[in-house]
């Protein structure tokens, strides 16, 4: 069971990291030439694969997730970081299609668990 704790927490770490590697661009840097973005969002997404393959390693061991509940654990963690970063960072509308996909990643849950 810890071995899951540690999972999540690093992927949650993992993908604070890659949310702003892949759109934080977006805001930060609209305005400067787009290899300035690229090397920035490599430098971000070093960070990123620091705790993702750890993550991954972890939760993968001694068959502590399969590679398809890893995957999807992985999604909904994603989801849980990029509406709040889209909303609150961003600035983007708060959008009932966040609600609609929050239940087809807590059904994908519900079905790679079982």
């Amino acid at each position: 069971m810890l071995s899951i704790y540690k999972t999540v927490i690093l992927l949650v770490c993992s993908n604070a990291f890659m949310t702003f590697a892949w759109y934080g661009h977006l805001k930060n840097l609209e305005n400067k030439a787009l290899w300035i973005a690229i090397l920035t969002s490599w430098g971000i997404a070093f960070f990123e694969y620091m705790f993702q393959v750890p993550a991954n390693r972890i939760g993968f061991a001694n068959g502590v997730l399969s590679l398809a509940q890893l995957k999807i654990l992985q999604e909904v963690i994603t989801l849980a970081i990029f509406v709040p970063f889209a909303i609150l960072y961003m600035r983007q509308p708060i959008s009932w299609n966040f609600l609609w996909a929050g239940l087809c990643l807590a059904g994908a849950v519900y079905f790679i668990f079982r």
